[in-house]
């Protein structure tokens, strides 16, 4: 199984994030990318340049011009001086109820325009890293529709919880959406999305909602226990092209890979899959209160590649150092194993 990779990912530095008020270490760092890196003992294919059609098929272009320019604006307002935010940090929103029409003009209050969290920063390599993350996922794509059944893409940042127009969760640009777009039209044929990250993947059902040639199923904490992303993810918005099955706290192997197998059962109609590979799953990882196992992992595995269609799979979230690559590795080598 091939590769995807760009050193570019790495050029993504958040240092922190904002959590209720408080400036925190941040949870995804590089350090994420190279442990799995370390881990995978394969092919590794260097990600190819993709013009932006492919991004804008997903997001709008407001966002793509916001995401490029967004540090090299809050630098030139002179805001890492004065008053000393070494990142872009939003501190007023857009809500829905304020009935805003437009784009601040301000430096400062732009980001609440196109961020709905004060976690996920951005800095002097974060445009650059996000996009060579969807060049990641746009050449897993050209693999796979060039005749590879499955291409794994080390994409970092993550990025499921990006809508079409904005942008958190310690994602900038949603790579799993821009695969399966790029994924669906290069087949010339209806493909699913499945999410099996800890988190509910909010930013690509959104995207897809109401289209029928991809499905977004979703197995995650459920979100109305207390967690990200909080306002989006529960059971009751699926639909015939939608299905979200979130679990309780504390679920492991037994009821997730239950839930995965009803996902994969549903998907069945899809000629393509997109995984969204997060490991954050698993017990013991800081960011989630699900506790799956490495076997579960590798069986999740099994059960993606029992598909048997052309497939993509995407990094997401996975934030327990020790243990991602192992994690991960696991997943590819029970999917080889479904695919045999």
């Amino acid at each position: 199984m091939p590769v995807v990779w760009s050193d570019r990912c790495l050029l993504h530095e958040p240092l922190a994030e904002i959590w209720v008020g408080v400036r925190t270490p941040a949870a995804e760092t590089p350090e994420r990318a190279t442990a799995i890196l370390a881990a995978l003992d394969t092919r590794v294919v260097e990600a190819e340049a993709h013009p932006d059609d492919a991004l804008l098929a997903v997001h709008d272009a407001g966002l793509l011009a916001y995401l490029e320019t967004a540090w090299d604006d809050w630098a030139t307002a002179g805001l890492p001086t004065d008053p000393g935010q070494d990142r872009v940090v939003p501190y007023v929103f857009a809500h829905q109820g304020l009935g805003a029409r437009r784009p601040p003009a301000a430096a400062w209050a732009r980001p609440g325009w196109f961020a709905y969290d004060t976690m996920t920063l951005v800095g002097p390599g974060t445009w650059e890293a996000a996009r060579a993350a969807a060049d990641c996922a746009l050449t897993a794509v050209d693999l796979v529709a060039g005749g590879q059944d499955v291409a794994y893409a080390c994409t970092r940042p993550p990025g499921h919880h990006v809508t079409r127009s904005t942008h958190g969760g310690s994602c900038y640009l949603n790579n799993a959406a821009i695969a399966a777009a790029a994924l669906r039209d290069r087949l010339d044929a209806p493909v699913a999305v499945l999410d099996v990250d800890a988190h509910h993947g909010n930013g690509t059902q959104e995207i897809f909602r109401g289209q029928d040639d991809v499905l977004t199923g979703s197995v995650h904490v459920d979100p109305g226990a207390g967690w990200f992303p909080h306002f989006l993810g529960f059971a009751d918005e699926s639909d015939a092209g939608n299905l979200n099955l979130p679990l309780q706290p504390g679920s492991g192997d037994e009821s997730w890979l239950a839930a995965i197998e009803q996902l994969v059962e549903w998907a069945k109609p899809a000629q393509g899959l997109v995984v969204a590979l997060g490991v954050d799953a698993a017990g013991g990882d800081p960011e989630s209160p699900l506790e799956a196992t490495a076997a579960g992992f590798r069986r999740a595995g099994e059960l993606l590649g029992g598909l048997g269609v052309p497939t993509v799979i995407v990094q997401e979230g996975g934030y327990d150092l020790a243990a991602v690559g192992l994690l991960v590795r696991e997943t590819l080598l029970g999917f080889e194993t479904g695919r045999a």
